[in-house]
């Protein structure tokens, strides 16, 4: 496991000052209670690294390596007969 470029162990705390939405505010002080819940926090949890500018620093970022055009798709489609 890699060691992350930034601390995030408090980031909770410190983005309750940034909020005053009362229903954030209780998911970040006891946590998510379902499935939603939790993609929600997960949506807070991704604007606080925007904010902070840590996403810039995120290594699992796609850098375009999987990217191709409908023209090379329908190309290779043709190429191969189907």
């Amino acid at each position: 496991m890699t060691t992350p470029l930034y601390d995030d162990s408090n980031w909770r705390e410190e983005y309750k000052s940034y909020i005053s939405n009362k229903m954030e505010l209780d998911l970040l002080e006891n946590g998510p209670k379902s499935l939603s819940q939790s993609w929600h926090l997960q949506a807070l949890y991704s604007d606080w690294k925007k904010m902070k500018g840590y996403n810039k620093l995120d290594p699992k970022e796609n850098k375009g390596q999987l990217q191709s055009s409908m023209t090379e798709f329908f190309q290779s489609q043709k190429d191969q007969g189907i």
